[in-house]
């Protein structure tokens, strides 16, 4: 089994966060984990990814080659379509419905969301409007790690235990918020 995922988003929206995340799950369940370098972290605002890929074998290359991609993880719907090379014909998009207008000539919102249904599996996530119902705007990456829960080849609990381990050391309250924000995501 492989299982590789391209993750973009846009400088300070969590990218890191959702990579570090399915990665330590990945570990936790004796899979192999393979990271790129994620790329375009050095400018807020400005467009960034990662390549991610999972397997019970070993993984050669970092990187996800062209057109295998099993899913694009994107903090942001415009960055979802722009890696659509890297994804699998039968792949999945999970995308945040909020805009980061960062450009001046950014796509009209409507077009894309249609442009992402067309797709033959893509699921479009309000993940602001949910990380609120969970108590704080700044869980939106564990609402879309949630809604990408149902494709990810890992067990719910596992992707939990991760989630509490990295926000009990931070603060307990956290934690709290973070689950509720994963577990909205997963029924969203």
């Amino acid at each position: 089994m492989t299982y590789d995922i391209l993750l973009a988003g846009v400088g300070g929206q969590g990218v890191l966060s959702l990579a570090a995340i399915i990665a330590e799950s990945a570990m936790a369940e004796g899979l192999n984990v393979r990271q790129s370098e994620v790329h375009g972290m050095s400018q807020r605002g400005g467009g960034v990814q990662a390549h991610l890929r999972l397997s019970d074998k070993t993984i050669a290359s970092d990187l996800i080659p062209s057109g295998k991609a099993d899913m694009i993880l994107a903090m942001e719907p415009l960055e979802s379509m722009r890696y659509l090379t890297w994804l699998k014909p039968d792949g999945v998009v999970v995308t945040a419905a909020e805009p980061f207008v960062n450009i001046g000539n950014y796509p009209e919102v409507d077009s894309l969301y249609a442009s992402i249904k067309k797709l033959p599996n893509s699921c479009i996530v309000k993940t602001a409007e949910l990380a609120k119902e969970a108590g704080n705007i700044k869980t939106e990456n564990m609402v879309l790690i949630g809604a990408a829960l149902k494709y990810l080849p890992l067990k719910k609990a596992t992707i939990e235990q991760s989630v509490h381990a990295r926000f009990a050391v931070k603060d307990p309250k956290l934690v709290d918020i973070n689950m509720k924000a994963l577990e909205l995501g997963a029924n969203a």
